[in-house]
């Protein structure tokens, strides 16, 4: 699948626009990620099916454990030393630095949710287990209704070309053939996108931010390994509502790509957010 083939949300009609008003209520966040927009515009029906699948693993009090657990495993690496920005350090007017505030606050939000997002698929796709260890109570009591609730603001992007060009030169030909999403609605303000590359540098080439990306990916094994029920998106239960073996080959490249990257950028997002103090709890809940 192309993933730069995208149904975007104001071309959405019918079904897939009720598919990612649910995306956006259930991930709560103002935005539906790319790849739901990549797989509505490649096959909606099976975009409609895997959603169905996955969407009660983003709805438990575990799950929300999970999230604060991943944002503070990120930012406990970032700190001391994690710089923090008022509007005139990062040559951006209030109002221009609320909007930046708004929108990195909802790629705190969805970060842990894009981490599970990929890796269960990945999973899934590839015929590993998940829910192979016990799980409590909170793998399904509902999601506490207040966390993460209205946070965000729906993020702007520059186009890909145009964003490529803004990156700074510690960015630039880091990326294939798409510029992430955070990077496009980051260079719309060049004088925060520059500093904060060239600040959090030192932070992200670390040993400790190192150990805490690794410690974020054994956190989503754990939260996978206790999901208390398993999606039908193995290749067998895709086969089982007519998926053929070059569609389950299409997925696993495309979902096994996202993971890759997602291992290396989701920690990140968190820490971006913080450095204009739109980073969300960080110990509120208990996981595992």
């Amino acid at each position: 699948m192309d993933p730069t083939a995208q149904l975007a949300e104001a071309e959405a009609t019918d079904l897939q626009r009720g598919l990612y008003a649910d995306v956006r209520e259930t991930f709560r966040a103002p935005i539906v990620n790319s790849i739901w927009r990549t797989l509505s515009a490649h096959d909606p029906a099976l975009t409609r099916y895997v959603w169905g699948q996955l969407k009660p693993a983003f709805e438990t009090r575990e799950f929300a454990a999970f999230s604060v657990a991943f944002r503070d495993c990120a930012l406990s690496a970032a700190e001391p030393d994690r710089p923090r920005y008022d509007p005139a350090d990062v040559d951006l007017e209030p109002a221009a630095f609320t909007e930046l505030r708004g929108q990195a606050a909802t790629f705190d939000v969805v970060a842990p949710r894009l981490a599970i997002l990929f890796a269960l698929m990945d999973r899934r796709l590839n015929d590993r287990p998940v829910g192979t260890d016990a799980a409590g109570a909170a793998a399904t009591a509902p999601f506490p209704s207040w966390l993460d609730r209205d946070r965000g603001r729906p993020p702007t992007m520059l186009p890909q070309d145009e964003s490529r060009e803004a990156l700074p030169e510690a960015l630039a030909g880091g990326f294939g053939e798409m510029v992430p999403s955070v990077y496009r609605c980051f260079a719309q303000w060049p004088g925060y996108l520059d500093r904060a590359v060239a600040d959090l540098e030192p932070i992200i080439e670390s040993d400790s931010f190192a150990t805490a990306r690794a410690d974020a990916v054994d956190l989503v094994g754990t939260y996978l390994d206790r999901l208390p029920y398993t999606p039908r998106v193995d290749p067998a239960g895709l086969a089982g509502v007519g998926v053929d073996e070059e569609t389950v080959a299409d997925l696993r490249d495309l979902f096994g790509t996202f993971r890759a990257g997602g291992e290396e950028l989701m920690p990140l997002l968190h820490v971006y957010a913080a450095t204009v103090g739109a980073a969300g709890e960080r110990d509120v809940l208990s996981f595992p």
